[in-house]
């Protein structure tokens, strides 16, 4: 039987979604880190604040802090999504203030712990240099490392000596990636709220040939810093990853960010 080539594409991106499921925010599938990770029980819903948002999370980023326990969201919430969607004089102005964080970023530093959509766990330290490079190293026993060097993201397993490339352009992560950001103009966002504890964006996805995803930023309401954040995938499997030791001032090796095409082949398949 002959597939469309449209289908036999989507087949393939589908596979490869599933061979390497939750990646940070690049998008909602791209590391089977769950398959390298100790499994751990989900960590129960946050309990929600008046206006939904979910309240506790990680600690402030301060001196040298311990793993924090990500926040789960909800799978029940119902976050709306209308091109009519419409947002408050609050609202907007909680957007702007992390349109101004996230802009003001050249280089963020940190640890970071991810909960997949099974329960299972991993950590590691993430390294950001703007514009449109970064780079996550999983603690072993994982053998993943996710590269963006401004134009490319690998997902690569130095077990196998194999890479997943993607556009950067076609990843969430070209939010956090760009030297400046104006969420309300350059995103579909469909919610913001806030409470004591987060200031939260979630943002929304549409692609023709994969469906619809969603990016949920959850900021400390009081220092303003990132604290974690959700990529909901077409198939609504949520992966969280919460950072914490955030350094804005170190100076990177260029390096880091170098994609090796000699020493790592394509994924099988």
């Amino acid at each position: 039987m002959i597939r469309h080539p449209d289908i036999r594409f989507a087949a393939t991106i589908a596979a490869r979604s599933a061979r390497v499921a939750g990646v940070l925010l690049v998008t909602a599938a791209m590391v089977t880190a769950a398959s390298f990770a100790q499994t751990v029980p989900v960590p129960k819903p946050a309990p929600k604040g008046r206006d939904g948002a979910p309240q506790g999370g990680p600690s402030i980023t301060g001196a040298t802090q311990t793993p924090p326990n990500p926040v789960i969201p909800d799978p029940r919430r119902n976050v709306p999504s209308s091109i009519f969607q419409t947002f408050d004089a609050n609202q907007k102005a909680q957007a702007a203030k992390v349109s101004a964080y996230l802009s003001s970023l050249s280089t963020l530093v940190g640890n970071f712990v991810q909960v997949g959509p099974d329960g299972s766990k991993t950590q590691g330290d993430f390294y950001i240099q703007k514009p449109g490079k970064v780079r996550f190293e999983y603690d072993a026993p994982s053998p993943i490392d996710i590269v963006a060097d401004g134009s490319s993201l690998v997902v690569r397993d130095r077990k196998l000596a194999t890479q997943d490339v993607y556009p950067l352009s076609q990843t969430p992560l070209r939010f956090l990636l760009s030297d400046r950001i104006d969420l309300m103009k350059d995103t579909n966002v469909v919610n913001v709220s806030a409470d004591d504890v987060f200031v939260s964006v979630t943002i929304e996805e549409k692609q023709a040939l994969v469906g619809t995803s969603r990016l949920l930023l959850m900021f400390g309401a009081k220092d303003g810093q990132l604290k974690q954040w959700t990529v909901t995938d077409p198939q609504g499997y949520d992966t969280t990853i919460a950072v914490y030791n955030l350094d804005t001032s170190k100076k990177l090796d260029p390096g880091m960010f170098k994609i090796d095409f000699t020493n790592y082949g394509p994924s099988p398949g």
